[in-house]
């Protein structure tokens, strides 16, 4: 209760001082199911407010500053819209409140990039992950509810009471395409109501989202200057939803610091985005997160860094550290642009499905295939690397393009690969003696290592950052 609660409390001594609510809780609501539920809000100092719903009434003071809340015991799933009464001087009625899950989804323009541009893309290539542009006019399920933060609105208190949205017509047009996916996949596997929450600025660096006191608590950044402005878009928009409950965090940025050929850097911030969101919320919950898609960042020029082939290799290794810590996802999207000079692809259905899936299975505790090939520890053997990944079906078999491998010399050359026995075999006959294999190090990926139907994540054996990023 920082700045924001300084901002909102001033609204409680306005002329009749009314309840008010903030933002985040309206009508069409989804609330987090089976764990206990903060309502709070603003009023006159000392004025008494009830809370009804569910079967519950709880009741509080405002404090001198006219701050209250309430905690509503943990709450069963309920698709049946239900009513919250909270009154006082004056009585707010939400309608249509469901029970279920509820996620956060945040990053940048890939993130925020709205439904509305699925009407106007090309054709994607790859027919075989379909292609919903009529989405938006299809979309009528109303057991998905869909919150858009407004920078500008969120710290403010709510008089209208009319913030979340049935996931249908002009509010789903607006909203975060990866987001709607992941929620279509999450209701429809699980069959129980889903809000989600989307908070993204389009060509946000990842500083923003992080507090200083964060970057403060990172030994990494100790007498470190960060740019990029710390704390800008965490403030407004991140911390004013601590309190509302959610099962997890999507997150889906990177671009803008890759441009800056961050690697480790990133990863600890990273860190810092992770760990000091939990801690804010008092709760370890999963956090899934999206590797960047393929991009031409070598053609392009920077006036701060030199960009080259292996910039974006580079990063997708940074990104893949933030696995080491407990409860995190990531999944590959090296099969998911056609054209490497697009840094928003089309795909987002995808995006949103592979997100869903990780959660089903790590969340959820669901029996599914959720994950491509990581790989985990290499062999070097004669003339050959054999190499050992989490996630390949050991009844996987056949040839795969997409390794190099290389000598002391450092020349990497294409490499013969094939999966047998739950590994993989991989050689050069101008490499008698490997040292590094590498696969999908390009920008514009073209390996075809796949199994339970994803992909691989691209790697190096060599990856110096496993010594050099430390998660404690």
């Amino acid at each position: 209760m920082t700045i924001i609660t300084i901002i909102l409390s001033l609204f409680s001594f306005s002329a009749n001082a009314k309840i008010l609510l903030p933002q985040i809780l309206s009508s069409n609501m989804v609330l987090q199911r089976d764990k206990p539920i903060n309502i709070w809000g603003f009023a006159a100092a000392g004025e008494r407010v009830t809370v009804t719903f569910a079967g519950q009434k709880k009741e509080t003071l405002t404090d001198k500053n006219g701050n209250w809340a309430v905690v509503l015991n943990p709450l069963k799933t309920s698709a049946q819209p239900q009513s919250m009464l909270i009154s006082g001087s004056n009585t707010i009625e939400l309608s249509n409140i469901l029970v279920g899950e509820v996620w956060l989804c945040s990053g940048q323009s890939n993130m925020e990039y709205a439904m509305r541009k699925l009407a106007k893309i090309p054709k994607p290539k790859n027919e075989k992950l379909g292609f919903p542009a009529d989405e938006v006019a299809q979309a009528k399920n109303k057991q998905i509810r869909i919150f858009l933060v407004n920078r500008k609105t969120l710290i403010k208190p709510d008089s209208i009471h009319k913030s979340w949205s049935v996931a249908e017509d002009s509010a789903l047009r607006a909203f975060s395409a990866v987001g709607y996916f992941f929620a279509k996949e999450l209701q429809q596997k699980l069959g129980v109501p889903v809000g989600v929450i989307s908070s993204a600025v389009p060509g946000s660096a990842i500083e923003p989202w992080i507090s200083e006191k964060a970057f403060a608590d990172e030994a990494y950044f100790k007498d470190k200057k960060i740019g990029n402005d710390p704390g800008k878009f965490y403030v407004p928009m991140i911390e004013p939803l601590t309190n509302f409950k959610i099962r997890g965090v999507l997150w889906y940025q990177g671009e803008t610091n890759c441009f800056l050929n961050e690697t480790i850097s990133y990863a600890y911030k990273m860190k810092a985005l992770i760990q000091s969101w939990r801690k804010a919320r008092n709760d370890d919950f999963p956090f899934y997160y999206v590797q960047i898609a393929p991009f031409d960042y070598s053609k392009q020029k920077s006036e701060k860094v030199v960009l080259t082939a292996d910039t974006e290799p580079s990063f997708w290794e940074a990104q893949e550290q933030l696995l080491r810590l407990p409860n995190t996802g990531m999944i590959s999207t090296s099969d998911l642009n056609d054209n490497g000079g697009d840094l928003h692809p089309t795909y987002k259905w995808e995006v949103g499905r592979r997100l869903a899936i990780w959660a089903l299975a790590k969340t959820y505790n669901q029996k599914i295939d959720f994950s491509g090939p990581i790989y985990q520890a290499v062999t070097f053997k004669a003339n050959q690397a054999i190499l050992n990944f989490e996630h390949l079906n050991a009844k996987d078999a056949g040839t795969v393009a997409g390794f190099t491998l290389s000598g002391a010399d450092g020349k990497f050359v294409p490499a013969n690969a094939e999966i047998k026995a739950g590994k993989v075999w991989v050689s050069a006959k101008e490499v008698l003696h490997p040292k590094v294999v590498r696969y999908n190090w390009a920008e514009n990926p073209s390996g075809n290592f796949y199994s339970n139907g994803l992909p691989a994540l691209p790697f190096r054996t060599d990856n110096p950052l496993t010594q050099q990023f430390k998660i404690n």
